[in-house]
């Protein structure tokens, strides 16, 4: 495990707090002030540095009519693109910045009073139609402590019988998504933390049955893997579900692990490769800002942080 830790220190601050945190339980004082520096340099800082007129890429969702990427072309121009506001206010939460950073909340203020949704020109942080798309507004606006009661009362009002969500619902769709569901349940849980309301509690257990009533991967009717997608992991999520994903949601809401999330630990546990490391799999094609990783099939510091992170959660509370 050392050989492990010091490889995955040599890296950005924001992989080196989190493993301070979830994987070694250093003093607060410390992971804090490795915190500190995701805003002051590395991955956090570029991307702050990239946000113009309250936009990313000049779009909330997509980018601008008039936004070009920069040269040389970075990522899959054939795929979506995830240098708009929306997928960059969910990278900087993944990578833990730190909400208070004089620098940060510049940005998010930036956001709230110029940022309007393509769909119908509504302000960012008032969200707009499809679950997912608002499931991810929720999670950055309540990490980055924006007022998104309105976008929560919608979500609340959208959950479908089956217990999950879906952005085909507007369109006839009685059944839920694993995709959307992930990006609604996220969203509820940081919200829940900000704000802590009985009814948003009540409707993330009830989403969570739909994921753990099918072992997080398999289909309810017929108990077949849902999408053998599912069980690779990449980084960024973007919007799309794996099982890792779900793994590190469930984490996250913390208290002793479900039985039901067994197997999609063991689906973890048996990628892990012969050197004790996981590997980037399955990258969502799009533009992006800059790589983070060195692409699919090479060893992955994101993927091995939140699978050893998940894993550890998994088994000791489980001793």
């Amino acid at each position: 495990m050392n050989e492990m830790l010091t490889w995955l220190f040599d890296a950005d601050p924001a992989i080196r707090w989190q493993v301070l945190r979830d994987l070694t339980d250093a003093p607060a004082t410390e992971v804090a002030a490795e915190r500190a520096r995701v805003a002051q340099t590395g991955s956090g800082k570029r991307l702050l540095d990239l946000q113009g007129d309250g936009h990313w890429a000049g779009g909330a969702c997509f980018p601008g009519p008039d936004w070009r990427p920069p040269q040389p072309v970075l990522g899959d121009p054939d795929g979506q693109p995830w240098t708009a506001t929306l997928p960059t206010l969910r990278l900087l939460r993944d990578l833990g910045i730190d909400p208070g950073d004089p620098a940060v909340r510049t940005a998010i203020n930036g956001v709230r009073e110029h940022c309007r949704w393509e769909y119908a020109g509504e302000p960012f942080f008032e969200g707009e139609v499809e679950p997912c798309i608002n499931g991810g507004a929720v999670a950055v606006g309540a990490y980055f402590g924006q007022n998104i009661d309105g976008i929560v009362t919608r979500l609340l009002g959208e959950q479908l019988d089956d217990g999950g969500w879906n952005c085909e619902a507007e369109n006839g769709s009685t059944r839920s998504s694993f995709h959307s569901t992930i990006c609604v349940l996220e969203g509820l849980l940081e919200y829940e933390r900000a704000a802590g309301t009985t009814p948003v509690r009540d409707a993330r257990q009830v989403g969570q049955e739909y994921l753990l009533t099918r072992s997080l991967f398999r289909r309810a009717s017929t108990g077949q893997v849902a999408d053998p997608a599912w069980l690779q992991y990449s980084f960024p999520v973007q919007w799309h579900y794996d099982v890792l994903r779900g793994l590190d949601y469930f984490r996250s809401v913390g208290g002793t692990p479900d039985p039901r999330l067994s197997e999609a630990a063991r689906q973890v546990r048996a990628k892990q490769q012969p050197d004790g490391r996981w590997l980037l799999e399955n990258t969502h094609p799009g533009l992006v800002h800059f790589e983070l990783e060195d692409g699919d099939g090479n060893p992955s510091r994101w993927n091995t942080l939140r699978a050893l992170r998940v894993l550890r959660w998994h088994d000791d509370a489980r001793d």
